[in-house]
């Protein structure tokens, strides 16, 4: 068996910036810092910043009123904006900026009077922190079907954003539904479908014409994870997603000789690499990296760590 890397995989920007605000405020402020849900979904990454003095919380109201809060990477609603001024907290805003984009988006249209329509999954942190932005109507669809049956105030005045983390092929779908039952929406195509996302859904169709089977490793509550391992089944290859080496079932090779693997953009490479081992013990002989697109995006920290960080530089104190 051989097994092949896709390119790109693992952490994009928007993680790479919310990991480091983590960790830059652990350094600058006395433990605990607190972190308003998961800073990314993964368990891993999670449970390391737990360990060095990050305290993740559902709720506002369990953190110390003039405490250090943390908003994570998939945003927040005004609501919860209200309450940590209310509580005199301390706010990082640690929000990925492809996802403030699509806050700003919909507060727009809202303004112009349109129903906003978000083509996303209701419950996942990102789109609750979508639909709390505007003040406005507001709904949100997952699927043609749903589309349908749906109702809002004016036909005429609607438009839509996206959940970033999406397929592509199925947002296609909804946006196509959407301007078959509102011929007048209004929205930004596939723009807010990020890069990351993008890029890794790409990379998957390539891999799946060169191997027999993909792992791609992630989160269980990882979207962009889930959506990775449907591409690959979309593309006829079976695909799992297992969230790091100790999921992996040895029977799921018989018979395999080429096994891709990749990672949401939410997973650190170390899981990708331990995966990588385990499939040597099974019986693995050689590893290759497919080639792909070479990411360079990165995004500004807030400005009060990024000051701390040009000083360490600047003294060559190497952050964690």
């Amino acid at each position: 068996m051989r097994a092949v890397l896709a390119q790109p995989r693992g952490f994009c920007a928007g993680v790479v910036r919310a990991v480091e605000i983590v960790e830059l405020a652990l350094d600058v402020y006395e433990p605990p810092v607190y972190v308003f849900h998961e800073i990314v979904h993964n368990r891993y990454v999670v449970d390391k910043l737990r360990k060095r003095g990050a305290v993740f919380v559902d709720d506002l109201h369990e953190v110390p009123e003039g405490s250090v809060a943390i908003f994570s990477a998939h945003g927040v609603s005004n609501a919860v904006v209200a309450l940590a001024k209310a509580r005199k907290l301390e706010v990082i805003d640690a929000t990925c900026p492809l996802v403030t984009k699509v806050h700003l988006q919909a507060q727009k249209y809202s303004k112009q009077g349109y129903s906003v329509i978000i083509v996303g999954h209701i419950g996942h942190e990102e789109v609750e922190g979508t639909m709390g932005s505007v003040d406005g109507p507001v709904y949100v669809v997952s699927t043609p079907e749903e589309v349908l049956t749906l109702e809002v105030p004016n036909p005429e005045k609607t438009a839509y954003v996206t959940q970033t983390t999406l397929s592509l092929d199925d947002t296609k779908e909804v946006i196509s539904a959407l301007s078959r039952r509102f011929p007048a929406i209004e929205g930004p195509g596939l723009d807010d479908i990020c890069y990351a996302t993008q890029n890794r859904q790409n990379a998957v169709r390539e891999l799946a014409k060169q191997v027999n089977l993909i792992l791609v490793v992630g989160a269980h509550n990882s979207s962009n994870s889930k959506r990775l391992r449907e591409v690959g089944e979309q593309c006829g290859v079976p695909a799992y997603l297992v969230q790091d080496a100790t999921e992996l079932d040895k029977n799921w090779f018989d018979s395999i000789e080429r096994i891709g693997v990749t990672a949401g953009a939410s997973t650190p490479e170390v899981l990708v690499q331990a995966v990588v081992d385990r499939l040597r013990e099974f019986g693995v002989t050689g590893v290759e990296q497919l080639d792909g697109v070479n990411e360079d995006v990165t995004f500004r920290l807030p400005k009060p760590l990024l000051s701390v960080k040009v000083e360490r530089r600047s003294s060559n104190f190497a952050v964690r």
